[in-house]
């Protein structure tokens, strides 16, 4: 810090020394705090430029967020939409194997109908060549 001087008078004036070796000081001094304002700024200046590096980080930091949040989303819509497709298509299968093994049954019962329709044709015609064959045999001891 400077102080404040007095200057010691002669014949012209203040004493030429005093006052030059004074300005000295006093250049010294603002030299000092000048060069000291220039460590400060080139401090500010590279504390600026690294937070707009952090700043840029932080923004990129944010935008990847948000992409990994829509990504997210986007994810879990199209997984509820195959998710509702599988069910549907799993119904609409249930449906068509339960449709096939119905007509199955409907044909095995239409099939075991016919087939118990032809077993009580086939006993009756049966039953009914071996009675004409019993009459044909009572009818040939009548005759002898």
């Amino acid at each position: 810090m400077i102080s404040v001087e007095k200057f010691k008078s002669s014949l012209m004036g203040y004493d030429k020394a005093e006052v030059n070796a004074f300005i000295n000081d006093v250049t010294k001094h603002f030299e000092s705090i000048l060069e000291k304002l220039k460590e400060k700024d080139a401090d500010i200046d590279a504390l600026k430029k690294e937070l707009s590096k952090y700043q840029n980080l932080e923004s990129t930091l944010n935008k990847t967020i948000l992409a990994a949040e829509e990504v997210s989303n986007n994810m879990r819509s199209v997984a509820r939409s195959e998710s509702k497709s599988i069910l549907d298509e799993a119904r609409k299968n249930a449906s068509r194997i339960l449709n096939d093994a119905l007509l199955k049954a409907e044909k095995a019962q239409s099939d075991a109908d016919l087939l118990r329709r032809r077993v009580i044709n086939f006993k009756r015609r049966f039953r009914q060549a071996v009675e004409n064959e019993l009459d044909m045999i009572d009818s040939i001891d009548e005759n002898y």
